[in-house]
């Protein structure tokens, strides 16, 4: 049987479809001899000693990672440059991650899980505290391949931080296997329990405890135990889509550590949320809110409407629930962008000027089996939800959504991708600027060009949603001093550093409370009343 197989690897050599077979050699990138001296990022070094890494089971990899520190360079001759900071240096737990980023990505993704020792030796996960983010035993390395920008994860995660309860947090990286270097990749928390992820306890087995704490996650069936939910989706006018279902996946715990009441309780549980939206009418009464954090659906969905989310809402639409005396409601957790902002050539995800929660028809024509929950559709036909969502988006494009700092966010993410030539090894690794990556909609030549694209999109894209939200981007808001989007007392105490001439980083136009033209004392007066409830 080896010699076989040995022939057949032989045969694909020979007539140049070797690369077929390429987890021979745990898919190595195009070029394996790409060198790197130092760089900014820090480095990642794997070790499986050419066995197999598989996708659904663990193997024992040793793993170093080197960061000097923010602002330090790193060096992979760790002989010629000794006594560098090791920030974890041990066993791993190691397989491949991913549907799609892994299936129709030559560049894989990895899932991680630190060990105390091999797990040939009976070894048991640890939580640890990897590059500043913090302890925890679940981690994965993000391998950017469609997204030639590398950036679209991080700048979604960077959008949300401020507004969701939770994002996980990200850094860039370089990647050696076995002594090749792999690329840049992102090392990133996982979504999951944990007292620096999502802090849930377990469920218990009765009263309050079994309402506490789950993480679900609406996606596909992928072989797993999932949830269809009673309801199916709807149409871009709200007719049910009656051949299509939705499913949800059990994600913490998980299916099997579940007893049968939990998964009871849990289930019964989202039929009450959906059962509530479902009933919702604009003419009658809902409890709907009852069941969801309905800021947090809020900033979840103009979290992925900005992205124009092909996989939005559909696919990794992961949700949580804490135990209902701390809070019964449902919140979801942003993940999985790396087809966003105008990356995926299909189901329109390329477009700026539509609502992606609006999509279904597009790709229930398509035949795809995986739509969209109606929750986004009834909650959009909600006169209050709408209006909230309108103002929600006016404090985004006032604070880390305005024009300049956006930009500025992209120009920083791709600044530390460039520096120091990160972003020009993982080109030499993996060659592909001029030619279409599925499901690449913009084909660009280069870096740079795939950066002013994205930032031509967003543009766009931002002035459609000010648009259709009511935002009009040249307008002050009166009393945001700091032009936080907010008017709150740090406005109050940033207007009387401005008086005494501590600072002049203030909004002028919004400091003039009172709107006499002047900026002066009368305006923290009116401010201050403004706080406290007046006109």
């Amino acid at each position: 049987m080896k010699r076989l197989l040995l022939l057949a690897v032989a045969l694909l050599t020979l007539t140049g479809t070797a690369r077929a077979w390429s987890w021979w050699e745990n898919y190595p990138p195009d070029n394996e001899n790409v060198k790197l001296t130092s760089t900014n990022l820090p480095i990642v070094w794997l070790e499986v000693d050419g066995e197999y890494i598989d996708r659904y089971e663990r193997i024992t990899a040793r793993m170093k990672i080197i960061h000097n520190g923010d602002g330090r360079l790193n060096y992979a001759d760790t002989v010629a440059h000794p006594g560098q900071v090791i920030d974890y240096e041990g066993y791993v737990a190691l397989r491949y991650r991913g549907s799609s980023s892994f299936s129709s990505s030559d560049k894989k993704p990895y899932s991680f899980r630190p060990l105390d020792k091999p797990l040939e030796e009976g070894g048991e996960k640890k939580k640890v505290n990897i590059l500043g983010m913090g302890k925890d035993n679940n981690w994965a390395l993000l391998a950017p391949y469609a997204d030639k920008s590398m950036m679209r994860d991080l700048l979604a995660f960077e959008v949300s931080r401020p507004w969701m309860e939770y994002t996980p947090q990200g850094r860039y990286c370089e990647l050696f296997l076995d002594g090749t270097y792999y690329g840049v990749y992102i090392l990133t928390e996982v979504v999951s329990k944990g007292k620096h992820r999502v802090n849930l306890p377990d469920p218990g087995e009765q009263g309050d405890s079994i309402t506490g704490g789950y993480i679900m996650e609406v996606n596909r069936t992928d072989g797993e135990v999932t949830y269809t939910s009673k309801y199916h989706p709807v149409s871009s006018t709200g007719q049910r889509l009656t051949n299509q279902y939705i499913h949800i996946q059990y994600k913490s715990p998980d299916y099997e550590d579940l007893t049968q009441e939990q998964v009871a309780y849990i289930t019964g549980r989202i039929d009450q949320m959906e059962s509530a939206l479902w009933a919702y009418r604009p003419t009658g009464t809902t409890n709907y809110r009852e069941y969801i954090d309905v800021q947090n659906f809020i900033d979840y969905q103009l979290a992925e409407e900005l992205a124009h989310n092909v996989d939005g809402y559909r696919l990794s639409g992961k949700f949580f629930k804490r135990r209902d005396s701390e809070d019964a409601r449902f919140k979801m957790v942003v993940w999985d962008m790396n087809l966003a902002y105008g990356n995926a050539d299909y189901y329109q995800g390329w477009r700026t000027d539509t609502w992606m929660y609006k999509n279904n028809n597009t790709m229930n024509a398509a035949g795809d089996p995986q739509l969209i929950p109606f929750w986004w559709y009834k909650l959009n036909t909600d006169p209050d939800y709408t209006a909230a969502l309108k103002a929600r988006w006016a404090q985004y494009r006032r604070a880390n959504l305005r024009q300049d700092r956006i930009m500025a966010t992209v120009d920083s993410l791709a600044t530390v991708l460039t520096s120091h030539g990160a972003e020009q090894r993982n080109s030499q690794a993996w060659p592909r600027w001029g030619e279409y990556v599925w499901p690449n909609y913009y084909v660009a030549i280069d870096f740079q060009d795939e950066v002013d694209n994205l930032k031509q999109w967003l543009s766009d894209r931002i002035a459609w949603m000010d648009q259709q939200l009511g935002f009009d981007p040249n307008a002050s808001l009166r009393g945001d001093v700091n032009g936080d989007g907010l008017v709150t007392i740090d406005d109050v105490v940033a207007l009387i550093d401005y008086l005494l001439s501590e600072s002049s980083a203030i909004d002028t136009a919004a400091a003039d409370v009172d709107e006499d033209s002047r900026v002066d004392i009368n305006d923290v007066a009116t401010l201050i009343d403004l706080l406290l409830g007046g006109s």
